[in-house]
C-alpha cells in the first residue's frame, strides 16, 4: 500500500469535517479559546474519525468494487488486507480515545467512541445494506462530535451543544441524499438501498426539501431560545433560505445537475453556520 493509498484509507475530508464539528461544540460553550486544547481536540477527533473510515473501507470493500466512485479504493483493489485494515482501525481508535481521555476527560472519550460506534456498527454494518433509512440514523454519528467538543470545556452546559447536535443530525440526510441522486446507478449496481434507488429522484427531492425545512427550523432554535445572538440568527436565516432555494429547484427539476448544486451548497451551509456560532460567541 502506498502512502497516498494509506491517506485515502483515512478519508481525511470527513476527518476534517468531524474535527470542525467538535471545534464548534468547543467554541459554543468556551469562555475563551485555548489553542493547545483545540489542537489536542482536533487530534483526538481526527484519529477517531480515521479509525471509523478505515473500518468502513474494509467492510464495504465488496460493494466498493462495484461502484465507479469507489472502485479504486485501497481495500477494494486489494492493496491492503482486511486484517491489516482492522489492525489500523483499532490502533487509531485506541489512540484517539487515549488522547481524549488524557487531554480532557472520559466524557469526551465516550462521545468519540459513540460516534465511531454509530458510524461503524449501526450505519455501515447494520443499516447501510438493509434500509433506505440508513443515513437518517447513521447521521447521528457526526452529532457526537459536537458533544465531544463541548465536553472538552464544560460537562454541565448541554443545551446549546444538544441543539447544535440536532442541527448536524438533520443536515446529514439532505447532504447525503443529494449525493445519492448523483450516484443512483452506482448504488443500484451494488444493491445498496439508498433513497433514490428505492423511491426515485423526484420523491427523493421532496424528502430532501422536507428534511431541510426541519433542518433550517432547528438551526433557528439557538437564536429563538436566546442561546446565541443576532450574528448567528442572521447567518442561520440567510444560509437556510439559500439552501431551501436549491432544494426547491431540485423539486421542480429533479436532475443530476440540481442534485449536484444541492450537494455542493450543503457544505458551505454547514461551514458558515459553524462560523456564525464562533463569531456570535467570540467576536
Amino acid at each position: 500500500m502506498t502512502f497516498r493509498q494509506f491517506i485515502e484509507l483515512l478519508k481525511p475530508r470527513i476527518a476534517l469535517m468531524i474535527a470542525l464539528t467538535a471545534i464548534t461544540g468547543y467554541v459554543a460553550v468556551a469562555e475563551k479559546i485555548d489553542g493547545k486544547s483545540l489542537a489536542l481536540l482536533t487530534l483526538a477527533m481526527v484519529l477517531g474519525s480515521a479509525a471509523s473510515a478505515v473500518f468502513n473501507h474494509v467492510w464495504d470493500r465488496d460493494i466498493d468494487r462495484l461502484m465507479r466512485r469507489t472502485s479504486n479504493r485501497p481495500m477494494a483493489t486489494g492493496a491492503g488486507t482486511p486484517a491489516v485494515g482492522f489492525g489500523i482501525a483499532a490502533v487509531l481508535m485506541i489512540a484517539g480515545i487515549g488522547v481524549a481521555t488524557t487531554a480532557f476527560n472520559w466524557v469526551v472519550a465516550l462521545h468519540l467512541f459513540l460516534g465511531g460506534f454509530v458510524y461503524v456498527a449501526v450505519y455501515t454494518v447494520w443499516l447501510k445494506r438493509r434500509t433506505w433509512a440508513n443515513i437518517i440514523i447513521g447521521g447521528a454519528a457526526g452529532s457526537f462530535a459536537v458533544l465531544a467538543g463541548a465536553a472538552a470545556v464544560n460537562q454541565t452546559e448541554w443545551m446549546l451543544p444538544l441543539v447544535l447536535a440536532l442541527v448536524l443530525f438533520l443536515w446529514t440526510p439532505s447532504h447525503f441524499w443529494a449525493l445519492a441522486i448523483l450516484l443512483t446507478e452506482d448504488y443500484r449496481q451494488a444493491g445498496v438501498p439508498m433513497l433514490p434507488v428505492v423511491v426515485g429522484e423526484q420523491r427523493t427531492a421532496y424528502w430532501i426539501l422536507a428534511n431541510s425545512v426541519a433542518l433550517v427550523a432547528s438551526s433557528l432554535l439557538p437564536w429563538a431560545m436566546g442561546l446565541l445572538g443576532t450574528i448567528y440568527g442572521i447567518t442561520a436565516v440567510v444560509m437556510g433560505l439559500g439552501l431551501l432555494a436549491f432544494n426547491v429547484k431540485l423539486v421542480k427539476t429533479p436532475s443530476r445537475y440540481w442534485a449536484g448544486w444541492n450537494f455542493a451548497a450543503s457544505m458551505p451551509y454547514l461551514l458558515i453556520l459553524f462560523i456564525g456560532v464562533f463569531l456570535d460567541k467570540h467576536w
